[in-house]
């Protein structure tokens, strides 16, 4: 879903299939897209699944959902947020499966 102009407007997850994003075990359901660059989705990862260092160009913002996320420097666990400064280099992994919500900001 683009940025709405006004109003709410409601996105049900359920209704979505999780797309295979470029690195395997990690899925993801898209929820909103801004024409700025932002976006908001749901992620899934596989249990044992690892992705490389790696950096994105925008904020970053990841709140554990369910199960335990890692990176490099900790694990967070359900009910945990981590924001991550445009730039910064970081894995990305779980252990045991987890789902996140993540947020890209301009």
């Amino acid at each position: 879903m683009d940025r709405p102009a006004a109003g709410s407007h409601v996105v049900d997850p359920a209704t979505r299939d999780w797309e295979l994003t470029d690195t395997p075990g990690f899925w993801a359901k898209p929820l909103l897209v801004d024409s700025s660059g932002g976006s908001t989705s749901l992620m899934r990862i596989d249990p044992g699944a690892f992705a490389e260092l790696h950096h994105h160009e925008r904020l970053e913002e990841i709140f554990v959902l369910d199960g335990e996320f890692a990176d490099q420097e900790r694990t967070y666990e359900a009910g945990q947020y981590c924001v991550r400064a445009p730039g910064t280099r970081h894995t990305a992994a779980s252990t045991s499966g987890c789902t996140v919500l993540l947020v890209y900001r301009p």
